[in-house]
């Protein structure tokens, strides 16, 4: 048996060895995220989300409606039919009382579902005055966070980095939009 000295300078540094197992096991404990993106409303994001999910709860899929927006579109509608859902918040607003995705419902289901899926529509969504959050996409992050997978909508001119080209196109301006990080985080995305 012949025994070979290498220069210390040769060995893995313990410190970044042990950063990439605990980054790895992060990752490998985060929810996963599946954007349904679409070049502008009503192309059909939010109906293949659903149908989507139809077709995972059939193979026993365990996930909830944490909010969905019809738009008054009565296929979208007909398409929810059987899904579970969860109540959504009331948040008294300028003498208003505004719906909202409930995240504290969410988390406390995540916790009972491990592994579960929430579906939570309109990404760049701003939450109303209150909310644990400012935005939409900071619940996903959340979500995320506590191992939770998501699947929700947006639509390109919300991407922060390509907002402003298509304002200039449109000539409409939209004041929510996403982190480009947000999106590139993402695992899946399915383009309408």
């Amino acid at each position: 048996l012949m025994t070979i000295n290498t220069p210390d300078n040769d060995r893995p540094d313990p410190d970044t060895l042990l950063a990439r197992v605990q980054r790895d096991e992060a990752r490998a404990m985060r929810g996963k995220l599946k954007i349904f993106f679409g070049a502008t409303a009503g192309v059909g994001k939010t109906y293949a989300m659903l149908a989507g999910a139809q077709t995972a709860l059939a193979q026993s899929a365990c996930l909830v409606v944490g909010l969905l927006e019809t738009h008054g579109r009565a296929e979208t509608a007909i398409m929810a039919q059987g899904l579970p859902q969860l109540a959504l918040k009331e948040v008294l607003y300028r003498s208003s009382t505004l719906h909202e995705f409930d995240l504290e419902a969410a988390l406390a289901w995540g916790v009972l579902h491990p592994g579960g899926l929430v579906l939570l529509d309109e990404l760049a969504h701003s939450n109303a005055p209150g909310s644990r959050h400012p935005k939409r996409w900071q619940d996903v992050e959340e979500l995320l966070e506590r191992g939770i997978d998501v699947w929700t909508t947006m639509n390109v001119q919300h991407l922060e980095s390509l907002n402003d080209t298509v304002s200039g196109i449109t000539g409409i301006r939209v004041w929510e939009t996403v982190p480009d990080r947000i999106f590139d985080q993402a695992d899946e995305v399915v383009v309408f």
